[in-house]
């Protein structure tokens, strides 16, 4: 569709005439982000009316979320192999400029701080103490205590803009850079809670990583102090649960990336968002329920 097209429409957006409304909208909409900048410009140069930008809003926002949704559905479908990836494409629901590049860049930055520190001598524990100390002391990465519940602390780019988030979006960004290091820590999906677990590396890529492939859990949400099973254990029984395999199995990316969905529908709901958490409820379901 031509420029001179584009305009046509787009003068029509505010035609008292629904249907004429509608199918304008329609065909707009349809067009996706290949319209963005026509339709911000006319909101920002044109003076008809709240109707008008009300409808440019509403148009803008349809586009947006159709955009994310289908980003979402591609990195579902190809394999979710890169974490960061989903997990920044949640941050891009809220972030619709969001700068991806300089977000892996300042990871790729604490990344080359903690290599610095590693070598292949170190054992295990003695390479989360290495990472622990870069990650949390030189880097100040910590847990949001304070405003636990704020949206900002499941949006990936505002962790790593303000080196604090919750248990899970610390941990997101812990395993990012566990994984580009070659250290096995994959999230664990606890209620109410979530932690890394340092894998058994002769295990890592079989298709069995499971519980009885874990060497220790690691807490990002707490400096990334190490747990054992049974700390782990002494947690599900404070809140009444029993030691279930799934709670000590690491989670795919798909179940990460739902749980900060879910985190940030419950965040909205929280603060009566409505309409945030509707949006939220679609992503959520690309990525599938969680399994009770």
């Amino acid at each position: 569709m031509s420029e001179n097209e584009i305009r046509s429409l787009i003068e029509l957006i505010d035609d008292p005439d629904e249907q004429i409304f509608e199918q304008v909208r329609s065909k707009l909409v349809s067009m996706g982000d290949t319209v963005v900048a026509d339709l911000e410009q006319a909101w920002g140069s044109q003076d008809l009316g709240d109707l008008f930008r009300d409808r440019i809003e509403d148009m803008l926002h349809t586009i947006h979320i159709g955009v994310v949704e289908k980003r979402l559905r591609a990195w579902v479908e190809q394999g979710a192999d890169d974490l960061l990836e989903g997990a920044l494409i949640v941050s891009r629901y809220r972030y619709a400029e969001l700068d991806e590049q300089r977000v892996r860049a300042k990871l790729a930055s604490v990344r080359q701080d903690i290599w610095l520190e590693l070598n292949d001598h170190l054992t295990a524990f003695e390479k989360v103490r290495v990472f622990n100390h870069i990650f949390f002391q030189v880097h100040g990465f910590k847990g949001n205590k304070r405003n636990y519940h704020a949206p900002k602390n499941s949006y990936i780019n505002d962790v790593v803009d303000g080196r604090t988030g919750n248990p899970l979006s610390l941990a997101i960004v812990y395993q990012t850079i566990a994984e580009d290091l070659g250290l096995p820590l994959r999230g664990v999906n606890l209620p109410n809670h979530f932690v890394l677990a340092y894998l058994d590396e002769d295990s890592v890529g079989g298709s069995e990583q499971g519980e009885a492939n874990v060497l220790f859990y690691v807490n990002a949400f707490s400096n990334g102090d190490i747990l054992g099973r049974n700390e782990i254990i002494e947690f599900l029984e404070k809140l009444g649960l029993p030691a279930e395999e799934r709670f000590f199995r690491p989670a795919s990316n798909v179940e990460i990336v739902r749980r900060q969905l879910n985190n940030l529908v419950n965040s909205y709901q929280k603060q009566g968002d409505s309409e945030r958490v509707a949006d939220l409820q679609r992503l959520s379901a690309i990525v599938g329920k969680e399994q009770p």
